[in-house]
Formats: C-alpha cells, sequence, structure tokens
C-alpha cells in the first residue's frame, strides 16, 4: 500500500503588489484553483489543504477541492509573516 501525503497551499489575502491575485482568472480560472488542480492530480497527495486569511480565497479554494478548516490570524498573513510560521501554524492545528 502507498502512503500518501497532505499538501498545504498557503495564500494570503493581502498582495499589495496585484490585489486579489489568488481569486483573478488566469487562464480561466483562479489563480488559486491552478494549485488545487495540481495538487489534487498529484498521486501521492491524499488531502489538499489551505492556509488562508481570507474568507474569499477560501471560499474559491473549496470550490476547487481544498479543504480549509480554518482561517489563519492576522499575525500570520502580513508581509512579514514566513512560509515555515504559517506551516508551523497549520500542522498545530
Amino acid at each position: 500500500m502507498t502512503s500518501r501525503i497532505a499538501a498545504l497551499i498557503t495564500a494570503r489575502g493581502g498582495s499589495k503588489g496585484l490585489p486579489g491575485k489568488n481569486i483573478r482568472p488566469f487562464g480561466g480560472k483562479p489563480l488559486i484553483a491552478h494549485s488545487a488542480d495540481v495538487a489534487r492530480r498529484t498521486r501521492a497527495v491524499g488531502s489538499v489543504y489551505l492556509s488562508t486569511d481570507s474568507p474569499e480565497i477560501a471560499r474559491v479554494a473549496e470550490e476547487y477541492g481544498c479543504e480549509v478548516p480554518f482561517l489563519r490570524s492576522a499575525e500570520l498573513a502580513g508581509d512579514e509573516a514566513n512560509s515555515i510560521d504559517v506551516v508551523c501554524d497549520a500542522l498545530a492545528r
């Protein structure tokens, strides 16, 4: 039996360079949908989770098969937040 892993996609809502980029259309669907689709098609991945601070990004990601069991804190969504802290937060839940 092959073990399957969980994938974690991180997408904060506060982009300054391109506001709303994660839900903007790219190639006919929201940008976040491309990450979700690739993760779901990967054989080794059993579950796809999203860590975000944005209810709107969460809603769109759920439409494309992501599980969004929580919204992350504002502290982990600012410009100074780093990916490892976001991953540790998700693992702690």
